[in-house]
């Protein structure tokens, strides 16, 4: 028996949360490895018999697999060929292990021995509750471990217990920052990176952005917030100021007419309403952006100006007509991205039952793209007789 495999007879049982294998070694990848960034495991009760579910990302897709104790065991030492490094945790369990280009392994453990005589009958309900398939999830941001700016922004309290009535803004943080983490390799590495925030309000998400890019991963970045208020502001700006948040900074100011910054790296838009995310976007392209990240907002510009014979026969609905137009401004935007050299993909952000504004555009530029099956957006204006605001202003660029 190995080292590694020593190690996963060890950390293959219930008391595991989660193994991670990442870090593409490109010179030895076979095709049928191609396109999956990252790979992870976790511990799973299928009819009360423990399994292991492995799940591979690629950019737009993830693809599942459950494995039973030996299959997982054979199925890691094999990825270990192709990936840089593996981390596991759980309960009593932190491993890291590094492979070399020569397939040699580094391997750190700390695991504690537990006599499993001991488990009482609670706890061992506990823990088989908690490998179910509706397990709770788990954050980027773990609950019960406070974070200054949610305790100051009463998402949580100075123990980090999530407030009552705080659990949607909650889940929609983390939710936002698992965008962000998928989106890291499309930003820069060996520069600073510059992020701006438009229409950042009470900035829930600015200081996540801020917290995960910075604290937890470390990245040399800064990030600017803007926003109209200039209350909200000053209230961003003392709080950035407490925690020492020396590269993050908020401004007072209407998206239409910032203009400071040359480059940008990422720009994010969280419910800026109507035409402002339009201004956002066009911004975005102008600076030429690697990541877009928007989530729009009442969509109402297209409701008072579509006109489609065809379609007369819906739209005398109001409130079908109102629901098309928002899906219609969207799906023009995507197009007009694409056009500009955007690879974007239209994603729920959260759930229709935390609000009905969940559309997110996650758009990453990639100049040697060609828009799939589209049309010249302006022929789909042109049909439904609007004029976009995101349209005019690029043409104008």
């Amino acid at each position: 028996m190995d080292k590694l495999e020593a190690v996963l007879f060890r950390i293959l049982n219930e008391n595991l949360t989660q193994i991670t294998i990442s870090g593409i070694k490109r010179a030895v990848m076979p095709k049928e490895h191609e396109g999956i960034q990252k790979i992870q495991i976790r511990p799973i009760l299928i009819k009360g018999q423990l399994m292991f579910q492995a799940a591979g990302y690629t950019e737009k897709q993830v693809f599942h697999s459950n494995l039973s104790w030996e299959e997982t065991i054979t199925f890691i030492k094999e990825k270990m060929n192709f990936y840089k490094q593996l981390q596991a945790h759980g309960k009593g369990i932190k491993v890291s292990v590094l492979s070399g280009k020569k397939g040699n392994l580094a391997i750190k453990s700390e695991i504690e021995e537990k006599n499993e005589d001991l488990v009482n009958e609670k706890e061992d309900s506990q823990r088989k509750k908690a490998l179910s398939h509706n397990r709770e999830k788990d954050y980027i941001l773990p609950k019960d471990v406070p974070v200054p700016f949610l305790v100051d922004l009463g998402v949580q309290t100075k123990d980090g217990k999530i407030i009552n009535g705080k659990y949607g803004k909650f889940r929609q943080i983390n939710r936002f920052l698992e965008f962000i983490r998928d989106i890291l390799p499309a930003l820069p590495k060996e520069r600073r990176i510059s992020v701006v925030d438009f229409g950042c309000g009470k900035s829930y998400l600015t200081f996540a952005i801020y917290y995960y890019l910075k604290i937890m991963n470390g990245l040399d970045v800064e990030i600017t917030g803007l926003d109209l208020k200039a209350d909200v502001i000053e209230k961003c700006n003392r709080l950035k100021e407490k925690y020492g948040y020396d590269d993050l900074r908020f401004l007072t100011g209407d998206i239409g007419t910032y203009e400071g910054k040359s480059r940008v790296d990422m720009v994010v838009t969280l419910h800026a309403c109507d035409t402002a995310t339009d201004y956002a976007l066009a911004k975005a392209v102008k600076w030429n952006a690697g990541v877009i990240l928007s989530v729009p907002c009442c969509q109402h510009e297209l409701n008072w100006q579509i006109h489609c014979e065809p379609l007369e026969s819906v739209f005398k609905h109001g409130l079908l007509k109102e629901r098309i137009s928002a899906l219609l401004t969207d799906g023009i935007r995507a197009a007009l991205l694409e056009e500009a050299g955007y690879e974007v993909q239209v994603m729920e952000f959260i759930n229709m039952e935390h609000t009905p504004k969940n559309i997110l555009l996650r758009c990453v530029k990639n100049t040697r793209m060609k828009p799939k099956g589209n049309k010249n957006p302006e022929e789909l204006s042109a049909f439904l007789n609007v004029q976009p605001t995101l349209q005019k202003l690029l043409k104008n660029q």
